[in-house]
């Protein structure tokens, strides 16, 4: 069946999940959207990083209306923290990265939506790495509460505050942040609808440009 522009995908159970709230794809696998416009991105499932709310992010895109299509992506290797973070020596178990593959993914289309927990140094540093790997406008979604100061320390660019032109570490920006998610949990109308928001802005600016 051919997809449409205005047709809204939602694949969430490519297989069987993981842990609590495994309602969403084993790592290392992705929902394709015929059309992409919106990726939603989990951090590995398992017992510590609980998937859940990236679900609900998604449906929550479609019952908005939202005309674009929307494809979801779980990280293969998405716990932990960088190897190349400040706090990577204080961290037991695996180092967070992404593959070529999943780079290549994510920068088909033209906003992210990463999702994050509780952690701010380990948040901090996940956005700095994806973004300074993928090409792309990002909304941070998380659980701790974190602002674009926060992210523009780290180098990371944003919309709002730009770190020093000798201190930019990243190729994509953050176009905005939605905290108060918390992982394992369906989040609250409001959430989702800021959530909705914040793509919308980005998607409108993007458009408007073209």
């Amino acid at each position: 069946m051919p997809i449409g522009r205005v047709t809204q995908v939602i694949d969430c159970r490519e297989s069987m999940g993981m842990g609590k709230g495994g309602g969403l794809a084993q790592r290392g696998t992705i929902s394709e959207a015929g059309s992409p416009d919106v990726i939603v991105i989990g951090m590995s499932p398992g017992r510590r990083h609980v998937t859940k709310p990236v679900c609900d992010i998604t449906s929550g895109l479609r019952r908005e209306g939202a005309e674009f299509s929307v494809t979801t992506l779980v990280l293969n290797a998405g716990s932990g923290v960088p190897a190349d973070s400040p706090v990577a020596g204080h961290v037991l178990g695996a180092y967070f990265g992404l593959t070529e593959k999943e780079i290549a993914q994510i920068e088909q289309h033209k906003v992210a939506i990463l999702h994050h927990g509780n952690v701010r140094s380990h948040v901090v540093q996940k956005v700095r790495f994806i973004l300074e790997h993928a090409n792309i406008k990002a909304i941070v979604v998380s659980q701790v509460p974190i602002d674009f100061e926060d992210l523009a320390k780290e180098g990371v660019r944003t919309a709002v505050v730009m770190p020093p032109p000798d201190q930019v570490r990243t190729k994509g920006m953050v176009m905005g942040i939605v905290s108060g998610v918390t992982r394992g949990q369906t989040p609250g109308r409001e959430k989702l609808a800021e959530v909705v928001r914040a793509v919308m802005r980005v998607l409108k600016t993007q458009h408007e440009g073209e």
